[in-house]
Order: C-alpha cells, then sequence, then structure tokens
C-alpha cells in the first residue's frame, strides 16, 4: 500500500508539470514565431531546428542508452530554445507566446487528420519493415552452409 504524500513530493511533481507545461507553450511559440514574417529569417532557422529536433524520433544520443539517452534532451533543448529566444524580437516573443498559452488554453479539438496521417505513415513503415524482415530472414534467403562470398574464378 502506498503512503500518502508528502508535500515535498508533491512540490516536486508540481515544478515537474510546470516545467512540462513551459515546454510545451514555448515550443509551440518557436513554432509561431517560425511562421511570423516580421522575425528575422536566422532566427527563424533556428526555431525551427529547435522544435524539429524536439520532436524528431531521432536523438544525437539514442534514448534507450543508459544514463546518457536523455541527457541530450535535456541539455540540448533547452538550451535551443533559450538560443531562438535570444534571436526573436522581445515584443514578438512576448506576443507568440501570449498566442501559445491562448491556443494551448482553449478546448477545441486537436486535429484528427493529422492524427491518422501520422499514425499511417508509422502503419507504413512498420508493413516496410515486417516484409524486409520476412525476405531477409526466408528459408532460402539465408542459409548457414552457403558462401558469403563467390570464389573467384
Amino acid at each position: 500500500m502506498r503512503t500518502p504524500k508528502t508535500t515535498s513530493e508533491m512540490t516536486v511533481r508540481g515544478s515537474w508539470k510546470t516545467l512540462a507545461a513551459q515546454l510545451t507553450r514555448n515550443t509551440y511559440a518557436l513554432y509561431l514565431a517560425s511562421r511570423d514574417s516580421r522575425v528575422p529569417w536566422p532566427a527563424k532557422i533556428v526555431a525551427m531546428l529547435v522544435v524539429a529536433y524536439l520532436l524528431s524520433p531521432l536523438d544525437l544520443i539514442p534514448d534507450f542508452i543508459p544514463v546518457l539517452g536523455y541527457h541530450d534532451d535535456i541539455v540540448l533543448v533547452p538550451l535551443g530554445i533559450a538560443l531562438a529566444i535570444r534571436c526573436i524580437p522581445a515584443d514578438i516573443w512576448a506576443n507568440c507566446k501570449e498566442r501559445a498559452a491562448d491556443r494551448l488554453a482553449s478546448d477545441l479539438p486537436r486535429s484528427r487528420a493529422a492524427m491518422i496521417v501520422i499514425a499511417a505513415v508509422w502503419a507504413g513503415v512498420l508493413v516496410v519493415l515486417v516484409v524486409i524482415g520476412l525476405r531477409v530472414f526466408d528459408d532460402g534467403a539465408v542459409s548457414p552452409s552457403a558462401p558469403l562470398t563467390q570464389p573467384y574464378r
């Protein structure tokens, strides 16, 4: 049986939730800034790179590597966000943050079409991997007694 939560445990959990909410808001604000015509193009490039890295399934260090896997996310993403924020003029950044907060606070439905497209892409990737796996591991395709290379003639 789990003991009741202590005040410090609730404070830590609350601070993590606050940080996650700020990260979500700042990421969406960076996306909005990258599409704003008033933002200089170098700042747009930095913002797009940060958002793309954050949303990309590929990492510099894969997440399944113990201890090191999440360090690139913990270090690079906040540094990238801070760099992008410094590149964006303050009044534009404040406007983008306000628009992001309004959009994230609304109860509007999320894009179901985007969800379907993403699920279809992942299903397609899975089908391709299964087909490739079946061809590689087919009984006639790989034989333990067959030579790996043809002898020279």
